[in-house]
């Protein structure tokens, strides 16, 4: 983790893109404000783009609250047992304990932002 916790203007550019462990086939993302980046220790927000067919595994959260709010494209999302397709301006909110996964269905990029917190399960 970042040792400075101080308030920080960063450009986008600044961020290099990544796959994250569980992103699979081009699911990419900037982890814009993240322990590693800026020190944060409640939120968790990055910018992800997904290409055709990439997705992230199915997965819960014990104590993390997500946001997903698509930007570009369209993929389908899993919240618990329910398939959704979901496309630019949908805005979909995670409790904890709810399995969920993304793919990108759709035939450009996928792209959306992700806001978790607190950072990590505890």
């Amino acid at each position: 983790m970042s040792e400075t916790y101080e308030a920080s203007v960063r450009n986008i550019a600044e961020e290099p893109w990544q796959q994250f462990p569980d992103h699979f086939g081009g699911a990419l993302s900037k982890a814009l404000v993240h322990p590693e980046t800026v020190g944060s220790r409640q939120i968790d927000y990055r910018i992800s783009t997904y290409q055709p067919m990439a997705y992230v595994a199915r997965h819960a959260h014990e104590v993390q609250e997500q946001v997903y709010h698509v930007l570009e494209g369209e993929g389908l999302m899993e919240i618990g047992d329910e398939r959704r397709v979901v496309r630019r301006n949908d805005v979909i909110f995670l409790p904890p304990g709810v399995p969920h996964m993304i793919q990108n269905t759709g035939l450009g990029d996928l792209t959306f932002i992700v806001v978790t917190t607190p950072v990590k399960d505890e």
